[in-house]
């Protein structure tokens, strides 16, 4: 649906000026103590941040797929923790449920996650299955009326601090690649699942992830999203939506990390005058500005036509490569026109540097997305659409 204009600029500022009153002064602090403080997660809960994505019908604001990016645009111009406590909630934790869910599931779960009571995670990767999505050997095994899970998921995000996890485990272990595999809500207090310690990574402190176990966790079988067999095409719906929501975050960083040369470089003097007045810098800045310019028009168009009712899939891939792309390079830019004070902590682009890097990863390799933005080329072209 599209949105009032009057209500999106109202909401679009409203988190665009907590991002930048609340959370940006909160940076430095978030990634000593390497989480988010609970005072300022119930602030985004109070804005409905946690429901963004949540139809109005159960308690979320319910935002078309343009608006929930100009909000990430907002949210990208902080650390990334800070979208990440809800970002599981937003988007890849919760649309399965909303896109393919049952009523009764929708009717039980969707309202607590729209108010962030409860927080979604989505149980995806393995130690042997990443990209290769089709590969998972985590098992959902039917004992009449119930399933009974084992196996483990690993790098899950909010894992540690997660209620409700959606799951996607192989139940027919003679159906190759995506075909057995289906999906399923399983919460934490499930006997038989555990969630290992948060690991220690590179970037994105605040944010955390885990390995997840299941060793024999019993679920009935109201707990299936969808049918039997279907959730391949579950999690490439979710990652679908998920890709584009990304983009919008990587455009944001991207933005601020322009804002933050551009304002060092008028200040900052060399050779007498302001770096900004050297050509050499001036280029650096202007492929950082023509890239995330690039980036913001393709996630528009792109959410625009998933608005539409049109298949996305090629254009969330493109979306997600180059604005994960884009802003790793304006992200090496900054430092480069900070010079010593960019690999130093005390400006905060080194953990921009390092925080964006993980974007090219998640959701989608960046070659994942070259091989899905080839493939619907190729089928395009055989039904002479291309």
């Amino acid at each position: 649906m599209a949105f009032d204009p009057e209500i999106k600029d109202a909401l679009i500022e409203q988190v665009r000026r907590f991002v930048r009153e609340r959370c940006v002064p909160a940076e430095a602090d978030v990634a000593e103590a390497d989480k988010v403080p609970d005072a300022l997660v119930d602030e985004m809960k109070s804005l409905g941040l946690f429901g963004l994505a949540v139809p109005e019908s159960y308690g979320g604001l319910g935002l078309d797929m343009e608006t929930e990016c100009l909000v990430g645009f907002e949210l990208g111009w902080t650390s990334p923790a800070f979208r990440s406590a809800a970002g599981t909630n937003i988007g890849i934790g919760s649309q399965a449920l909303v896109l393919f869910g049952t009523e009764a599931q929708k009717t039980e779960w969707l309202p607590k996650i729209a108010t962030g009571e409860t927080v979604t995670s989505f149980a995806l990767t393995e130690p042997e299955a990443g990209s290769d999505a089709g590969g998972l050997k985590t098992r959902a095994t039917k004992d009449g009326g119930y399933y009974v899970l084992h196996g483990s998921k690993r790098y899950i995000t909010n894992a540690n601090v997660a209620d409700l996890f959606t799951v996607m485990a192989r139940t027919n272990p003679d159906e190759p690649g995506g075909k057995g595999v289906s999906a399923f809500i399983v919460p934490r207090d499930t006997p038989g699942l555990t969630v290992g310690k948060p690991e220690k990574k590179m970037g994105q402190q605040g944010a955390q992830i885990c390995d997840v176990n299941f060793d024999g966790a019993r679920i009935p079988e109201s707990a299936r999203i969808g049918q039997e067999g279907e959730g391949f095409k579950v999690a490439m719906s979710v990652l679908d939506k998920g890709r584009l929501h990304i983009s919008a975050v990587c455009t944001g960083m991207a933005e601020r990390l322009i804002s933050e040369m551009v304002n060092y470089a008028i200040e900052r003097k060399q050779f007498g005058k302001a770096i900004m007045d050297h050509q050499l810098i001036q280029g650096l800045i202007a492929d950082s500005q023509a890239e995330a310019y690039a980036a913001r028009c393709m996630v528009i168009d792109a959410a625009k036509k998933r608005d539409a009712g049109e298949n996305v899939t090629m254009l969330a891939s493109c979306c997600k490569m180059f604005a994960s792309e884009a802003v790793g390079r304006i992200a090496d830019r900054a430092v480069q026109v900070f010079g010593g004070a960019g690999y130093v902590a005390d400006y905060g682009i080194e953990r921009f540097y390092r925080d964006a890097r993980i974007f090219r990863l998640y959701e989608g390799t960046t070659q994942i997305q070259q091989i899905v933005i080839a493939r619907e080329l190729a089928r395009a072209a055989k039904k002479g659409e291309f």
